[in-house]
């Protein structure tokens, strides 16, 4: 009997412990669950609100000071901002981007220059109507674009891509221009982005989405919480228009033949040293994609002056734009 009665005391005991494990587990897993939700919702941006292709497009442009107008330059039907008085200033974005990435600096740049911002050859809004997409067809589009927005040689500013495609006109057309800047620029080095930032731009061109574009500009930006603070509500329009543009299949075409063909291929020594007309460097030091050493070998190099920024990812103008204006205009004043 009392066998029988500790036999019943013990199951019971183990009975207990096994609800109170049960439900104590599932209280952990609920708070895990929560405690996820919550880091999510701090970190990863929801789906943007901005819906149509116009939209996020007003909201970019939004207070700008330029026009927007549509010239066709060697088989491109180029969408380009235009704005200010005084000597020319083209403007060139990187790769995947717009020419209004340069938003937080063209209010800075129009009283004393005349800016021209296009957006790329099959990026943005520009579209590609005839002939390839490799360095002889860029240099022949862009000699187009200072012929018909310029009155005099300008000063290229070319980041990332953009600045390739610089360096290329430079020692092709060097005599039309009066000196190029190259922002965190591709083509000066083998192309070697750190593996985090390699990955995540992948995984955002195969899936452009709010959250492989919030973690991508983790590995663009070196602070992208600041960004998106001092940006408001032009980088949510940012975010969603870079996010669109990228989903079209017209525009990853075009991306990829860019890269391949541009971006990521190394311009010789020898042939950057063709380049006749000043040339001036601006670089994050915080640069995972264009590693900031290729600068200060760029620099050590070549003879180049090289305006460093601190605490700076790729995209200075829209990261830092106080900082790389100094540096611009110190670099434009030495041309």
């Amino acid at each position: 009997m009392h066998t029988t009665k500790r036999h019943y005391h013990q199951a019971g005991r183990s009975r207990l412990r096994s609800i109170l494990l049960l439900v104590g587990g599932a209280a952990l897993l609920s708070a895990v669950v929560i405690g996820m939700r919550r880091r999510s919702s701090k970190t990863v941006p929801t789906q943007a609100r901005l819906i149509s292709e116009t939209e996020m497009r007003e909201h970019l442009l939004k207070d700008l000071p330029v026009t927007e107008r549509r010239l066709d330059l060697a088989g491109v039907s180029t969408s380009l901002l235009e704005g200010g008085e005084g000597p020319p200033l083209v403007l060139l974005h990187g790769q995947g981007g717009f020419a209004a990435m340069w938003g937080r600096v063209i209010p800075h740049l129009v009283g004393s220059h005349h800016v021209v911002a296009p957006d790329l050859p099959g990026l943005g809004r520009s579209e590609v109507r005839a002939g390839n997409l490799d360095a002889r067809a860029m240099v022949a589009w862009l000699g187009e674009l200072i012929e018909q927005t310029c009155a005099e040689p300008p000063v290229l500013v070319g980041h990332s891509l953009g600045g390739s495609f610089a360096a290329h006109f430079a020692i092709e057309r060097g005599d039309q221009l009066q000196g190029i800047v190259l922002v965190d620029s591709g083509s000066l080095a083998p192309f070697r982005p750190a593996p985090g930032a390699l990955a995540a731009l992948v995984r955002y061109i195969r899936r452009p989405s709010p959250s492989t574009y919030y973690r991508f500009s983790r590995q663009v930006f070196f602070d992208p919480d600041r960004v998106r603070s001092e940006g408001g509500e032009r980088w949510e329009a940012l975010q969603a228009y870079h996010i669109d543009r990228t989903s079209q299949p017209s525009v990853r075409a075009a991306n990829r033949q860019l890269l391949r063909r541009i971006g990521v291929r190394r311009i010789p020594p020898d042939q950057l040293r063709k380049i006749g007309v000043p040339v001036a460097l601006i670089w994050g030091r915080n640069d995972r994609i264009m590693r900031f050493r290729i600068a200060e070998e760029a620099s050590a190099h070549f003879g180049w002056p090289l305006y460093p920024i601190d605490e700076c990812g790729h995209v200075s103008s829209v990261e830092r734009p106080d900082v790389f204006l100094d540096g611009l205009h110190a670099a434009i004043a030495e041309m």
